[in-house]
């Protein structure tokens, strides 16, 4: 297997929490998506991934492209350990929050959008780091109230066991935090991925520790 990736990249970032969950070796590409105007743009690149976007995961003749794709489908090709609880209802539940992060929150905070508010509308970076933490927070204060009334959630999203949902909680916190947003108020989601990253997988996958980490 070969993972096209940005250290930083939150989506790049599920992945390999997922490999690594799954116990699966790879080759790890960077793509730096500042470096050269991005390298993600370039036509080597979109020779891979016509999107211009990470992560891309090339499994034999397969590209694979989406997260959350890819994370499904090493689900269902290497089904130990589990990724999804058993029950459709629980299943539908996780996938909920894992949606909510990766559709809801992330798409309006991801690096092409805020580069686009800043070169092409021309707003002040004041105004595009506000632009940001709305969102954010937007999300996360929703999120919380729903981790906080379920009976499900443990340490972790679903019970004590990581799910695709803690796969995508952990890497927007990370962001959150390095943008200066206080998760204090989302005591909920701020311990679910405090105790995720805590486990070998989680922490083998962080930016820090990617080979093309700055």
């Amino acid at each position: 297997m070969k993972l096209y990736s940005y250290f930083r990249s939150s989506a790049a970032y599920r992945v390999r929490i997922a490999l690594n969950l799954k116990g699966l070796d790879y080759d790890y590409v960077g793509v730096h998506l500042l470096r050269d105007g991005g390298q993600q743009l370039k036509p080597e690149y979109r020779a891979v991934n016509p999107d211009g976007i990470v992560p891309a995961l090339v499994d034999g003749d397969d590209v694979l492209t989406q997260s959350l794709a890819i994370i499904e489908y090493l689900d269902e090709t290497h089904p130990e350990p589990p990724l999804l609880p058993k029950s459709p209802s629980d299943r539908a539940f996780v996938r909920s929050v894992a949606l909510q992060v990766a559709c809801e929150i992330h798409p309006l905070d991801n690096l092409r959008v805020l580069k686009y508010l800043k070169h092409q509308v021309k707003v002040p970076d004041e105004a595009k780091d506000a632009w940001y933490r709305h969102w954010v927070e937007a999300g996360f204060e929703s999120l919380e109230k729903r981790l906080a009334a379920d009976r499900r959630v443990g340490a972790l999203t679903f019970g004590d066991t990581p799910t695709v949902a803690d796969l995508c909680i952990v890497p927007q916190v990370f962001n959150a935090r390095r943008f200066g947003i206080d998760v204090t108020p989302y005591p909920t989601i701020a311990r679910i991925a405090d105790h995720a990253c805590t486990l070998d997988a989680f922490a083998r996958a962080a930016p820090a520790q990617q080979p093309d980490a700055e």
